[in-house]
C-alpha cells in the first residue's frame, strides 16, 4: 500500500512539472525582454524609449521577412589594418588626390572635384597623396577605366554618390568603397563609408537650411508622415490608429521628389519603410524624426554619427505598439530628436561639399586613431568639420563646449596688435592695454618695412614682437607665442581705455564662442543690385564687429588658417577691407549667432575699415567699403551666415544719473 502511494505521489509531481513546462514557462518567456539577435546590423540606432514599447511577442513568432538576395561583400575580407597603408599618411600627412576621369565628366563629378580641391587635404601630386579618390558618378555606360596608379586598389577610395550611376566593372582589390545607401550585407564596417542618397540636383555648397520652425509639437502638425514609393508623403493625425499600414490616411501626396526642398513632410514622425533611403534626407531637413521600419540599408556615416539621438528603429510587424509608443513619447524627447535632425542636416548633409568633406574626415580619423575626434565633437554643434583635431582633441579646449563641460575660460587674455601701415608705434595703446588686470601678454605683429623702434614702453606684462609678412591674413595666424584662450585683436591706430578693455573681456568670458567688439557694421540685401551690401553707418542693428578692436577665442585663428579655402584667404590679402567681413563670416558660420557689441568712447573712429599694409601708400588712409567683397565671401561660403542683432551690453549704472564714484568702469563715460 505504501509503495502504491509513493508511486502516485511521484506521478502527481511529474504531471505538475509537465504542466509547468507547457503552460507557465511560455508566459514567463513573453514577459522577459529578449536579447538582441546575433549578427544584427551594428549601425542602426536602438529604440530610445523601450519602456513605451513592451515586447509582447518573440521575434521568432512574428512572420518572417521575405528572403533577401545577399550581395557579395566588396573586396572579400578587407579591413582597415589589412588593406590600407597608413604609414604613408603619417609620413607626409593626409593628402588626397582625385584620379582623372576618362571621357565625359558629369555635373556630380565636377562637384566632387571642386569639393576635394577646396579642402585642406588636396594635393596635385599623385605620388604625394595618401588617398586616391576615384569617382564613378558618370552616366551609366560611361565608366572611367582603372587609373594608372591603381596598385590593386590600395589606399584608394571608390566613390559613388548615386546608385543610378555606372557600377565598377573591375576588381576592387584593396580599395575602400563609399557609396550611397549600401546594404548591410555588402557593407564592411570600419572600412567602407556609407553615404546618403543624394538627389541629382543636390547643391554644391551651402545648401538649404533646415525647415523646422518650431521644435516642439504644436496643433496643426500631423503626428505621422509615411514615405511613398513614388516620392511623396502621406500624413495622418493622432486619431489614426493603424493608418500607415492600412492606407486610411489623409492624402497629401505632393509632387515628385526632384529637389531636396520639394514637398518636404510636415509631421513630427516620418515612417520610412525598408527601401526608403531616398526619403531619409528629406525627413532630416524637415525636422521630422525618422522612424525606420525594418530597414536593410546602412545609415549614412554610421561609423561616427550616433543616430540614436536623431532617429528611431521600429518593427513594421507591430504597428499598434509602434503608434502607441510614438504618441506617448515625452515632449522633451521629441524636442531633442528634432533638434538633432536639424544639426545633422546642416552640418553633414545639406551640400555635396559637406558630404565629401565628412567622408574625408572619417578616413583621417581612422589614421589619427586616439588623436581623432571624440564622439562628442561629431554629435554636438558645431560638428567635426569645424572642430579641427590639429588644435585639440579635448572638448574643453574649444569655445563651444564650456557650458556642456561645466567650465569657464581662463581669466587672462593676450593682446595682438597688428602694425600694418607706416606710422608711430602704438605706444599709448600698449600702455592702456597693459594696464588691464586681465592682460597676460602683448604681442606686436610688425607687418611693414619700417624698422622696428629701438625702445618699447615699460610694461608689467611680457611684450613680444613678431615679424610679419606684410599680409593682412598674418594677424589671424595661430602663433605659438599666444598663451591664452582669449585674444584681443587690435590695430595700431585703435584707441581704447583700460576700462573699455576690462569690461569687454568680462563680457567675452560669458560668451567665449562669440566675437565681442566695439565698432560694428551691418549687412543688407540690395534689391537694386541683386546682391548683398554692408554699411558702416551707425544703427541699432548690426551683424559684424571690426577686428581692429575685438575679443575672440584663439581657436578661430586655427580655423581661419586651415579651414578656409585658398581662394578666400587670398581674397583677404588682395582686398584688405575684406578681412573683417571674412572673419565675421567664419565665426557666424560656426556659431549661428551674432557678435556682441559693447560701449566705447569717442576716441574710436566710427566704422573705419582696416588700413592697407605698408608700402601701398605714403600715408595711412581708410579704404572705402568694397561692396563686391561681401558677395565674393558669400559665394565662397555658399550661403549667408551673418546674423543680425540689436543687443548691446553695458555695465551696471552705465550713463545713469548717479555719482561716478559708484560706477566700476568710470572712464567709459568720460568725454
Amino acid at each position: 500500500m505504501q509503495s502504491w502511494r509513493r508511486k502516485s505521489l511521484w506521478l502527481a509531481l511529474l504531471a505538475s512539472w509537465l504542466l509547468g513546462l507547457l503552460g507557465i514557462f511560455p508566459l514567463l518567456r513573453l514577459a522577459v525582454p529578449t536579447r538582441p539577435q546575433a549578427g544584427a546590423p551594428q549601425g542602426w540606432p536602438r529604440w530610445l524609449d523601450a519602456e513605451l514599447l513592451q515586447s509582447f511577442s518573440q521575434p521568432g513568432e512574428l512572420p518572417e521577412d521575405a528572403p533577401q538576395s545577399l550581395q557579395a561583400p566588396h573586396g572579400g575580407s578587407c579591413n582597415w589594418g589589412a588593406c590600407f597603408d597608413a604609414s604613408k599618411c603619417k609620413r607626409g600627412g593626409f593628402k588626397v588626390f582625385m584620379d582623372p576621369v576618362a571621357g565625359p565628366v558629369s555635373e556630380t563629378q565636377l562637384k566632387i572635384l571642386a569639393s576635394i580641391e577646396g579642402s585642406r587635404y588636396h594635393t596635385v601630386s599623385p605620388t604625394e597623396a595618401c588617398l586616391h579618390v576615384l569617382s564613378l558618378d558618370a552616366p551609366a555606360g560611361q565608366c572611367s577605366l582603372v587609373p594608372p596608379e591603381w596598385n590593386e586598389g590600395q589606399n584608394h577610395l571608390v566613390l559613388r554618390l548615386h546608385p543610378a550611376s555606372c557600377s565598377w566593372t573591375f576588381q576592387l582589390g584593396q580599395a575602400m568603397v563609399a557609396e550611397a545607401s549600401p546594404t548591410v550585407d555588402a557593407f564592411r564596417p570600419g572600412f567602407d563609408v556609407a553615404l546618403p542618397l543624394l538627389p541629382e540636383t543636390h547643391p554644391f555648397q551651402g545648401g538649404a537650411p533646415g525647415q523646422l520652425q518650431q521644435h516642439s509639437p504644436h496643433p496643426g502638425v500631423a503626428l505621422l508622415a509615411l514615405a511613398e514609393e513614388r516620392g511623396g508623403w502621406r500624413t495622418a493625425g493622432t486619431n489614426s490608429s493603424a493608418c500607415p499600414w492600412d492606407g486610411h490616411c489623409d492624402q497629401n501626396h505632393g509632387s515628385e521628389q526632384t529637389h531636396p526642398r520639394a514637398s518636404l513632410p510636415n509631421a513630427i514622425f516620418c515612417l520610412i519603410p525598408g527601401p526608403g533611403a531616398s526619403h531619409f534626407l528629406q525627413a532630416l531637413q524637415a525636422g521630422c524624426i525618422p522612424v525606420l521600419l525594418s530597414p536593410h540599408w546602412e545609415l549614412p556615416f554610421s561609423e561616427v554619427i550616433d543616430w540614436t539621438k536623431a532617429a528611431i528603429v521600429a518593427d513594421e510587424r507591430l504597428p499598434l505598439q509602434v503608434l502607441a509608443a510614438l504618441q506617448e513619447m515625452p515632449p522633451t524627447r521629441v524636442l531633442a530628436l528634432r533638434q538633432q535632425t536639424q544639426f545633422l542636416w546642416d552640418t553633414y548633409f545639406s551640400s555635396v561639399e559637406k558630404v565629401i568633406h565628412t567622408t574625408l574626415e572619417i578616413i583621417q580619423d581612422r589614421i589619427l586613431g586616439v588623436s581623432a575626434h571624440p564622439t562628442l565633437l561629431w554629435n554636438s554643434p558645431p560638428g567635426a568639420l569645424l572642430t579641427l583635431p590639429m588644435f585639440s582633441t579635448s572638448p574643453s579646449d574649444f569655445p563651444f563646449y564650456h557650458l556642456q563641460q561645466g567650465s569657464r575660460p581662463e581669466g587672462r587674455f593676450s593682446a595682438l596688435i597688428w602694425v600694418g601701415a607706416p606710422g608711430q608705434p602704438p605706444l599709448k595703446l600698449i600702455q592702456a592695454v597693459a594696464g588691464s588686470q586681465h592682460c597676460a601678454q602683448i604681442l606686436v605683429l610688425w607687418s611693414n618695412d619700417k624698422p622696428l623702434p629701438p625702445r618699447w614702453p615699460e610694461t608689467v606684462v611680457p611684450l613680444i614682437v613678431i615679424k610679419g609678412h606684410r599680409k593682412v591674413s598674418d594677424r589671424f595666424f595661430p602663433y605659438s607665442a599666444i598663451s591664452t584662450d582669449a585674444i584681443l585683436s587690435l590695430d595700431a591706430h585703435s584707441s581704447l581705455s583700460t576700462s573699455e578693455v576690462d569690461f569687454a573681456f568680462a563680457v567675452w568670458q560669458s560668451f567665449p564662442e562669440r566675437m565681442v567688439g566695439f565698432v560694428t557694421w551691418s549687412h543688407f540685401w540690395d534689391e537694386a543690385q541683386g546682391g548683398w551690401g554692408y554699411t558702416a553707418e551707425r544703427a541699432n542693428e548690426f551683424s559684424m564687429v571690426l577686428t581692429s578692436a575685438a575679443f575672440y577665442h584663439r581657436y578661430y585663428h586655427t580655423l581661419f588658417t586651415y579651414s578656409l579655402s585658398k581662394a578666400l584667404r587670398s581674397l583677404a590679402d588682395d582686398a584688405p577691407t575684406c578681412v573683417d567681413v571674412l572673419m565675421n563670416f567664419l565665426v557666424a558660420s560656426v556659431t549661428k549667432l551674432p557678435p556682441i557689441k559693447v560701449p566705447y568712447g569717442k576716441g574710436h573712429q566710427e566704422g573705419r575699415p582696416p588700413l592697407v599694409p605698408a608700402g601701398l601708400g605714403s600715408e595711412p588712409a581708410p579704404q572705402p567699403l568694397n561692396q563686391d567683397c561681401i558677395n565674393q565671401v558669400a559665394a565662397g561660403f555658399g550661403h549667408m551666415p551673418l546674423v543680425s542683432s540689436r543687443l548691446r551690453l553695458d555695465p551696471v549704472l552705465f550713463k545713469d544719473p548717479v555719482s561716478v564714484l559708484r560706477k566700476k568702469y568710470r572712464s567709459l563715460e568720460k568725454p
